[in-house]
């Protein structure tokens, strides 16, 4: 029978996993597969990234970040114990993979390489980790971005190993022209192609085409992101968080005022726009 104590280890919630897998244990955990549960995995990191943040800024909740690191832990204890169960590797297997990879990817500290700062260790890994997947060309190094990745920032791990391997911008300058003229391109793709005047109907005909435009100017801001040292993904929520923050203030003006959103003309809307910011 399982011991209930006051504190507990990994060793404790292997177990704990395996009796909540075994036969007289959870339906629900005994239900689950890989492919079940792939989506918490991707959920789990959101909430510890969430946490991270919290946790750098006031009122800094270390708590919550701890409680989320255990979420995202069990997780990796959920899928070892389901690939044991199957006889292919247990949480042991686990940690050697990622120990000997640790120990590889650091030379400098486990072995005789001499490298003097972070950013030759960065070069470093990226070299022995292409090293150790095979890639023999420079595209494969692209390809092997994961696909499922947000695409912002799979667009920014493209741009900075195509960077890696000599393919670059020259510098700041140079994107932002780049990304003006994306912009150029898409007010281009939006003018109409036909002799019809039914602005819907254009954009609906030349609809692949601007999609494709827009991506080039969502691309080309990856790229500034990396030259700017700025995470797009963090930035990009940040500025939905002050929208949203934003948008309350006009919504708590318009209340005192008497009115809802909708019955406010847009001048209006601008000014209490503006009063909010």
């Amino acid at each position: 029978m399982f011991q209930i104590k006051e504190n507990y280890n990994i060793a404790d919630l292997i177990e704990i996993m395996r009796l909540l897998r075994s036969e007289n244990g959870c339906p629900w955990d005994r239900e689950q597969t890989h492919a079940s549960i792939r989506m918490n995995v991707i959920e789990e990191a959101y909430e510890v990234a969430e946490a991270i943040d919290l946790a750098e800024n006031p009122p800094y909740n270390t708590g919550l970040l701890k409680e989320e690191l255990g979420d995202l832990l069990l997780q990796v204890v959920f899928h070892a114990q389901m690939s044991n169960e199957a006889g292919y590797f247990d949480f042991q297997d686990v940690c050697n993979e990622i120990c000997k990879k640790l120990i590889y990817r650091h030379p400098h500290v486990f072995g005789s390489a001499d490298i003097s700062d972070s950013g030759e260790v960065l070069k470093n890994w990226e070299k022995l980790k292409s090293k150790s997947k095979g890639e023999e060309k420079a595209s494969d190094s692209l390809e092997n971005v994961p696909k499922h990745l947000p695409a912002l920032m799979r667009g920014e791990k493209v741009g900075k190993r195509a960077a890696n391997a000599g393919f670059d911008f020259n510098d700041i300058e140079e994107v932002i022209k780049r990304l003006k003229e994306e912009v150029s391109e898409l007010e281009e793709a939006l003018k109409p192609k036909s002799n019809q005047s039914n602005e819907f109907y254009n954009i609906y005909k030349n609809h692949g085409e601007i999609e494709e435009e827009f991506g080039d100017i969502l691309f080309t801001c990856c790229n500034l992101a990396r030259f700017l040292k700025k995470d797009s993904e963090k930035a990009l929520t940040r500025a939905i968080n002050k929208f949203i923050m934003r948008f309350r203030a006009v919504e708590a003006l318009a209340e005192e005022k008497g009115a809802n959103l909708h019955s406010l003309p847009q001048e209006i809307l601008d000014e209490l726009w503006e009063k909010a910011k």
